[in-house]
């Protein structure tokens, strides 16, 4: 069976367990806590991801393959959440690379900060920041889909996935998802998509 190497607090993760779900595929998760270093240990580093970091997505041969736009990209291929068209894939990649970027180093680490760390930790000082740079991301997303239904195509792919991650839960950064109407409407549409299946 698959083992996703997990922690439920990261949208990182949650994308790898929303592409297996979508696919039909049965995995079990092993979970860290990476609030206490349990993706830094030596184990972990010699056996699981020498960067240190989840999600890793262990396959039943031992093969181990991390970052989770990789994990993403390797278990759609030949499915309908990557499309053959030669153009469309280049603009996938262009999303994915946009969301590790320029929407998840903001909109991911606001939540971070505001939910997992201690309430007078220096780092909410970055907040204003983090928000200014996020909501540019935010609104590049909105702009996107005020006259599409999905990030590329006329159906769903794993840019859609990759971005859908956080973006669903940027309020617990603070984030007024008010201001995105056409966000809204997308993230109904994945969330009636069959198997899906909740962040936490």
């Amino acid at each position: 069976m698959l083992i996703v190497h997990d922690n439920t607090e990261s949208g990182n993760a949650y994308k790898v367990r929303l592409i297996l779900s979508l696919l039909e595929l049965d995995y079990k998760t092993i979970q860290y806590d990476v609030t206490k270093g349990e993706t830094r240990t030596e184990d972990y580093l010699s056996n699981i991801n020498k960067n240190g970091r989840i999600p890793v997505l262990q396959f039943e041969d031992g093969r181990l393959l991390a970052e989770s736009n990789a994990i993403l990209y390797y278990m759609a291929q030949d499915t309908k959440y990557f499309p053959t068209d030669t153009w469309q894939q280049a603009k996938i990649m262009e999303w994915l690379c946009f969301e590790q970027y320029s929407h998840e180093p903001f909109v991911a680490v606001a939540k971070f900060i505001l939910t997992m760390l201690p309430k007078d930790t220096p780092r909410r000082a970055e907040i204003p920041t983090l928000h200014e740079k996020g909501y540019a991301a935010l609104q590049i997303m909105e702009d996107a889909l005020v006259e599409n239904d999905y990030l590329v195509g006329d159906s769903m792919t794993i840019a859609d996935i990759a971005l859908y991650a956080y973006t669903h839960k940027a309020q617990m950064g603070d984030f007024d998802m008010s201001r995105f109407p056409a966000i809204a409407r997308w993230c109904e549409r994945i969330e009636d998509e069959p198997n899906y299946i909740k962040m936490f």
